[in-house]
């Protein structure tokens, strides 16, 4: 139980600590573009910052599932 807390701890913490620096650099770049969901568009983001927030939502969403996918330690 303490090591799937800490792996899920560990990743939702690397996670928020990317994103802290994905904000802070790309609040100076110029190239933006937006994402076409369906009949939908977001708003114009840069480009830089829709690939590291995939990359962001990768970590925190694979070390949630090693996290919840640890077998139970037998006793």
């Amino acid at each position: 139980m303490l090591l799937r807390l800490r792996l899920l701890t560990t990743s939702l913490v690397s996670g928020g600590l990317l994103l802290v620096v994905l904000c802070l650099g790309a609040q100076n770049l110029n190239d933006r573009h937006s994402l076409r969901l369906g009949d939908a568009k977001s708003a114009e983001l840069p480009t830089g910052f829709l690939v590291g927030m995939s990359i962001v939502a990768g970590v925190i969403s694979g070390g949630s599932t090693a996290a919840l996918l640890l077998p139970k330690p037998r006793t």
